[in-house]
Parts: structure tokens; C-alpha cells; sequence
């Protein structure tokens, strides 16, 4: 692509052949297009002059600086990195239909589960989120730089691969920092959906308030938005954006869920919609599937699917990696791992194990360094009060120290039936060892995560294998 064609009238310099766009200086060649981002910690500007020695033939950026290549000056480069990147790879944002579910919990299962649908009505699909990105069973081949939603560089790269591969839509988690830092910048959505809101992330947002409205700009870039309206905030934004809207829930819903039973191999309900009731089930256990479900119907029937393929569909699902994923074991005691990394997915996760366990609930968990720190007390609340044996440990410490943040968890204990183990290895080790017949294990926090971040280094770290490693000596 020529840069007249890229940049439009900005252009004021002799035409030349873009190759390619990036926002880091290291990857930069001759032809390269160099974003200059600032981030919280550091600051593209700073290396543009490296950007421009390594063959950069434009920088775009915020504020005037001094190199040897143009330099285009725009209010905010993460909107335009968005413009740039749909141009530079063919709008094909526009040639899909897009579907983005956001929310505290839940985002990756309910994207499955929309996957399944849409795949038993024949369509085929892409999946972007936090556990992988693939159109059907066939990963993309690009990696995102962030854990749920990939910047506007990758996405639109990633939207342009999915239709290399034949996909129809693409199915995304959207995150309250892809919205808030422009990530999904320029995005027309299909069908928004709204899972809930608990308390995560202030360590970025500052207050709950801002957190919502972060979330609730989803609803002003979709046709529809689906929302469970169970929920508190969920209640709030169905009045709020631009789009249609539909609720979902278990009380006054356009879509809702009656005679619900929960057991520990999943769960039923009927569904009314406009007269029509279906009988519905789910091999994921808990009240959370529910609604999980129910954001997946939604999705469904404002993509013009009918309630009988959307049914079949989720029958059709099966588990997520890393949510309430029973680890294969030849012991008399049961292992799950889980995700669960806020106080509400927390007690979500404790209270469905509760609810069908026949021996002890052993539970293995702590809270990530360098995040809301506000949360950790109530956590280990909890995490205490809920389980019959809590093992306090590390998650993701990062450049905290992992004692400190242990500290702030056992500060909301208000039982002493926890024992605390910095090391997690050594944590899952013990947990195994105090295991009898009938017990349930639950390691909550890294979910379908291989790795462990310890300092700035990310270390490979499967709880799976793990288990394994401890079951077999």
C-alpha cells in the first residue's frame, strides 16, 4: 500500500511503499510505518529516532518530534492506529459479523457457548479472547500482545486472517480496557453482551463507577446489546447507549430462565421467549451458567437463529479450559481447576463446589501483584468462610512481594481454617497430600494460564501437569 493511499491528505511528502505498521521500535524495517504509543510504562516517542534509523518511512505521533523520517501529528495515535490498521488491511472488520461480550465474569465461557451455536446453525466462526484465537478447531496463527483483547494492530490482522480462513463471525471478549484505551476504536458490533459487573480492575478504573462506563460504551458501537438485567449495573445499561436492547435474566426478562436445577454435571431450565419455551441444558455447573447461558441464547436469537438450534447448541457445548475443568486423576478425591480471580467469581466457583460435594472443599488460592489490591481481603473472606480447608498462596506476584499480598488476603479471614504456602507448587502439593476419599480440590486463579509471573519473568507453570507430577510419586 502506498502511503498517499494509507495516510490520505496527512501525506504532504514523495509517495512510498508501506510493508508494514507497528508500534514497536525493535520490529521496524525498511517500509515500516512506526506508531509512537504511550504507555504506562513506557512512552513511543522516546524511540522514534531508532524507529527511523532502522528504515522507518513515517512515525505518527502526538507531539512534534525531530527525526530524519516524516512525522505525522494526530490527537490521539491509539485512534488512529486503529483507523490505520482497518485501511492497511482491507476493512475486514466490515466484511464480518462481529459479536463482543464484556463483563466482569464469564466472557470466555459465554463466547464458547455463542461458538457452539453458531456452529450447530452452520456458520463458521472465529474466537478471540483470553483463552486462545481460532476460527473452528484451527488457531490463527498470531499471538496477542494483551490477555483478552488484542490492540487495533493486532485485531484488524487477526479480522483479516479469520476471513482468509472462511470465517463468518468473529466472536470476541472485550475487555473495559480495550474500550477505555481505544483497542476496539471504529467497531460496528452484530449483537454486545453484558455479563455482569463485580468488583475488578480499580487498580486501573479507580472506582466502580468508571469502571461501568467503561463497559457500557460496548452499547453505543452494537446493533444489539444483550443484558443481563439480573445484575445490578445490568439493569442501568439497558437504559443506556444507542443500540436495541434485549434482556436476559431469571426476573422480569424479555428472555427469561424458570424451574432451574443445578447439579454438579451441569444444568437445566426452561426458557420463555415471546410464548415459546424450550428445555434447556448445560454440562457446566452453577447459578453462573445459567446466566451464562442465557447470554448465549440471547446472542443467538438476535442473530436470527431459533431457539431450537440455539438449544442444541449449547447441549452441544462442552467445558472451557480452565473453568470448573476436573483434572483426569486416579484418586478417590476430585481435582478442578478454575479461573476464578475476583471476589464474585470467587464465591461463585466455592458456592457451586459446596453445593455438590460429598467430602471437603480444599481450596488453593491468592491474588495477582501489581492489581486492585482492594480486593484481596475480601477475598480471603471469602475464600475462608466458603471452603472447608483454604490454602493461601501465590498467583501472578509479579513485582510485588508475594508475602505482602498473602498479608492483604489473610487481613479478610474470619476463621482460621487456612494454612499459608508462598511457593504454589508446594501449595498444590499439600493440598494433595491432605486429600481423602470423597474430597474436592479446587486450584482457583491461573485457570487455563501455563505460566506463572514472578517479577517481570513468565515462568512455565501448568497446574495440570503439576497435579500430575504429585499424583505420581
Amino acid at each position: 500500500m502506498l502511503a498517499s493511499e494509507l495516510f490520505g491528505e496527512k501525506w504532504k511528502w514523495e509517495d512510498v511503499e508501506i510493508t508494514d505498521i507497528t508500534i514497536n521500535s525493535k520490529e521496524v524495517k525498511r517500509g515500516s510505518v512506526f506508531i509512537c504509543i504511550t504507555g504506562q510504562n513506557t512512552d513511543g516517542h522516546n524511540f522514534a529516532n531508532q524507529a527511523s534509523e532502522s528504515g522507518a518511512v513515517a512515525v505518527v505521533a502526538e507531539k512534534k518530534i525531530t527525526c530524519s523520517c516524516p512525522v505525522i501529528i494526530c490527537e490521539n495515535t491509539k485512534i488512529e492506529m486503529a483507523k490505520l490498521a482497518s485501511k492497511f488491511y482491507g476493512e475486514p472488520e466490515k466484511k464480518l459479523k462481529l459479536i463482543g461480550i464484556t463483563g466482569t465474569n464469564g466472557k470466555t465461557t459465554v463466547s464458547y457457548l455463542i461458538k457452539s451455536i453458531l456452529e450447530t446453525a452452520g456458520k463458521r466462526v472465529g474466537i478471540i479472547g483470553t483463552n486462545e484465537i481460532l476460527v473452528g478447531d484451527e488457531p490463527v496463527g498470531i499471538k496477542s500482545s494483551t490477555p483478552t483483547t488484542p490492540n487495533s494492530l493486532e485485531l484488524h490482522k487477526i479480522f483479516a486472517k479469520m476471513l482468509k480462513m472462511g470465517a463468518e463471525y468473529a466472536v470476541m471478549e472485550v475487555s473495559s480496557h480495550a474500550l477505555d484505551l481505544h483497542r476496539v476504536y471504529g467497531l460496528k458490533y452484530n449483537v454486545g453482551v453484558f455479563t455482569n459487573l463485580t468488583r475488578d480492575h480499580l487498580d486501573y478504573h479507580k472506582t466502580m463507577e468508571n469502571y461501568f462506563l467503561a463497559k457500557a460504551k460496548l452499547f453505543d458501537m452494537c446493533k444489539v446489546g444483550v443484558i443481563n438485567t439480573d445484575d445490578e449495573y445490568g439493569k442501568r445499561l439497558k437504559l443506556l447507549g444507542k443500540s436495541e436492547k434485549l434482556s436476559v435474566g431469571t426476573k422480569d426478562a424479555e428472555l427469561l430462565a424458570e424451574n432451574i436445577s443445578i447439579d454438579e454435571n451441569g444444568v437445566a431450565f426452561s426458557v420463555n421467549y415471546k410464548g415459546e419455551n424450550q428445555k434447556i441444558e448445560l454440562e457446566i455447573s452453577g447459578m453462573f451458567s445459567v446466566y451464562n447461558a442465557l447470554c448465549a441464547l440471547g446472542t443467538a436469537l438476535s442473530c436470527g437463529i431459533d431457539l431450537k438450534t440455539a438449544k442444541l447448541g449449547l447441549k452441544n457445548a462442552k467445558g472451557v479450559k480452565g473453568r470448573l475443568e476436573r483434572v483426569t486423576t486416579d484418586s478417590d478425591y476430585t481435582v478442578i481447576i478454575d479461573y476464578a480471580h475476583t471476589p464474585d467469581g470467587l464465591e461463585n466457583v466455592l458456592s457451586t463446589v459446596n453445593s455438590f460435594k460429598k467430602g471437603r472443599l480444599i481450596a488453593v488460592f491468592g491474588c495477582g501483584g501489581d492489581r486492585d489490591a482492594t480486593k484481596r481481603p475480601i477475598m480471603g473472606d471469602i475464600g475462608t468462610r466458603l471452603s472447608d480447608i483454604a490454602v493461601i498462596t501465590s498467583d501472578n506476584p509479579r513485582t510485588e512481594v508475594p508475602e505482602k499480598i498473602i498479608d492483604d488476603i489473610i487481613k479478610g479471614a474470619k476463621v482460621e481454617n487456612y494454612k499459608v504456602i508462598t511457593d504454589r507448587r508446594e501449595a498444590i502439593g499439600y493440598a494433595l497430600s491432605i486429600a481423602k476419599k470423597d474430597d474436592v480440590v479446587l486450584l482457583l486463579g491461573k485457570g487455563q494460564e501455563t505460566y506463572q509471573i514472578l517479577g517481570t519473568e513468565k515462568i512455565h507453570f501448568d497446574e495440570r501437569e503439576i497435579v500430575k507430577e504429585f499424583l505420581e510419586k
